[in-house]
């Protein structure tokens, strides 16, 4: 079986804004002279994995935010760390990096192995901006109970509550809000998206246990240990392995959560379905990128048809009704995503964690 399975996924958009760092973020296309706007893979991945945690009903791992105080009153921008703790499953899917200042403690990261592009047009000229300066977004945490708010003095001690409310009297901080940055007002983006993920079975539930370049701390080793993961070793050296228990459930979850997610950082007065036209499955990265694609019109070469490949062998192509109203297809279900959902299912659970844990097959 094939170590990783790759998905793609056609959407469409409609006058929305995907509300990322500077706005509606865009690139230049060169050949077709168009600013072409996208979603950052990162982003794509955090509107994945609280998709995940809503189906699990979990709230999502909680972030510390370590900020430092200069000259008694001017609070520094914030350090933002995750717990770093797979026991949280958009931590354990989502992976992590935690690099504490000065160099003082070891650096943790985790590789994910989940690999998300871009949300990005499917042909430049299939997508497309207009202009609309008039609203902003936010970065917000403020619906997280959970979260750690630290403040630091110049020596580096942590203020109390007392401390900080005295602080934020001060004029220029008393209407901050602490886990909130707002960002720039963005363009609207119009068209037919597509974004693909690449899932490593060899990483997907299991986490290294090199000393040499860390994972996690000694005290989240033993906490997994007791919660029942096992040690084991894949290709990657030592491992921990999740439980099988832990796994059904989340295999489930994670495939509703690729099926199903949704850019939720749309504001209300923005606010896109950025319904699902169509999903194609397979272990071979090459036929999964000529499976949903674009070819220009012979006859207008400014114009380019949309192209779902329902004939190509070892892809699977799962259609939607919508999709009839932009590509010509007649292989559209009414069930399509569920179908495409029940199919990642079964690879993920085919995957043979437990040969691999006992050192055979790897």
């Amino acid at each position: 079986m094939n170590n990783t399975i790759y998905v793609r996924t056609l959407k469409r958009a409609e006058h929305t804004v995907f509300c990322v760092a500077d706005g509606q973020k865009s690139y230049y296309d060169a050949q077709f002279n168009r600013r072409i706007p996208f979603s950052s893979g990162q982003q794509v991945k955090r509107s994945l994995l609280e998709s995940l945690c809503e189906e699990l009903n979990l709230i999502p791992s909680p972030t510390t935010f370590i900020f430092d105080v200069e000259n008694k009153k001017n609070i520094k921008e914030a350090e933002v760390f995750g717990t770093c703790d797979p026991s949280y499953p958009d931590q354990l899917f989502g992976g992590w990096m935690k690099a504490g200042k000065g160099g003082k403690e070891r650096t943790l990261k985790r590789r994910s192995p989940l690999s998300i592009s871009a949300m990005r047009a499917l042909h430049p000229l299939l997508a497309g901006m207009d202009s609309n300066k008039g609203e902003a977004g936010s970065f917000d945490r403020s619906d997280r109970p959970n979260n750690k708010v630290i403040i630091r003095d110049a020596s580096g001690k942590q203020l109390n509550e007392t401390e900080i409310e005295t602080l934020l009297q001060i004029e220029g901080n008393a209407d901050r809000s602490l886990t909130r940055k707002w960002l720039n007002p963005a363009d609207r983006a119009t068209g037919l998206f597509v974004m693909d993920i690449a899932i490593d079975l060899r990483r997907l539930f299991t986490v290294s246990l090199n000393s040499l370049e860390p994972e996690m701390t000694d005290a989240t080793i033993e906490k997994l240990k007791a919660e029942g993961w096992v040690a084991g070793k894949n290709v990657f050296g030592p491992c921990l392995v999740a439980p099988v228990e832990l796994r059904e459930s989340w295999i489930k979850a994670l495939a509703k959560a690729i099926v199903n997610w949704k850019i939720t950082s749309n504001q209300a007065r923005t606010f896109s379905l950025m319904d699902t036209l169509a999903l194609a499955i397979s272990g071979n990265a090459n036929l999964i990128a000529g499976s949903i694609r674009a070819k220009l019109s012979e006859e207008d070469s400014n114009k380019a048809n949309p192209i779902i490949d329902e004939t190509l062998k070892g892809v699977e192509i799962f259609i939607t009704l919508n999709a009839g109203g932009y590509i010509q297809t007649a292989g559209e279900k009414a069930d399509a995503l569920d179908k495409a959902e029940q199919k990642l299912i079964e690879m993920m659970k085919a995957f043979d964690y437990e040969n691999r844990k006992n050192n055979n097959n790897i």
